[in-house]
């Protein structure tokens, strides 16, 4: 968890890449109220309300208290396709893009 220290205070939000989603629903099982499986199989992000967003590209807010479930749905990802940005600048902090 040594990579999340630095990024903990700031806002992150997540999106999911559904071209490389195998729709295997490991990030719905870590962090259900984030990620979530469509009838298409696939696994998109949820708003705040709940909402599966379906728009390439969508982007969520990651709770803090839910950080360490979302980082986990990242790395445990086989199609490798969960990104976990900084909103402020979108550097990508967790996942295949993450330096």
């Amino acid at each position: 968890m040594e990579q999340a220290a630095g990024v903990e205070s700031e806002a992150l939000e997540v999106w999911i890449d559904q071209d490389l989603c195998t729709g295997d629903g490991i990030c719905a099982q870590y962090a259900p109220e984030v990620f979530e499986l469509d009838i298409d199989g696939l696994a998109y992000v949820k708003s705040s309300e709940d909402e599966l967003l379906q728009a390439k590209g969508a982007t969520t807010p990651v709770p803090l208290p839910l950080l360490t479930d979302v980082v986990d749905s990242a790395r445990e990802c086989p199609g490798e396709c969960i990104h976990v940005r900084r909103v402020s600048d979108k550097v990508e902090v967790h996942g295949p893009d993450a330096e």
